[in-house]
């Protein structure tokens, strides 16, 4: 973690340009162990047969914890100055994981 005087809890990330660029997801599943967090980001849209994950990433329950916070704090902030976000009423949907190793239908 690189420290500054001014601000010693400020993180200087550095971002490889194929990562900048980032990937589109529109759904995201998350699973877990007594050890991990499991969080796959995958993209569905019409006319796909299903989704494919394009990102995963793991982590430890702590930090689980600190993206939840993040998270909370972020959107709380994004809604003050934008307004609302509203989800319309809809059921979640229920996509079956895939194994470790299977390869996703094309």
């Amino acid at each position: 973690m690189a420290e500054n005087n001014n601000q010693p809890n400020e993180v200087q990330l550095q971002i490889k340009p194929e990562v900048a660029e980032g990937n589109y997801a529109n759904l995201a599943m998350i699973t877990h162990s007594s050890s991990d967090f499991i969080l796959d980001f995958a993209e569905m849209l019409p006319g796909m047969q299903a989704p494919v994950v394009s990102n995963r990433i793991i982590m430890a329950p702590e930090h689980a914890k600190r993206l939840l916070a993040a998270l909370q704090e972020n959107v709380y902030k994004y809604e003050q100055t934008f307004g609302k976000i509203n989800i319309p009423n809809q059921q979640p949907r229920t996509i079956a994981p895939f194994k470790t190793g299977e390869e996703p239908e094309a």
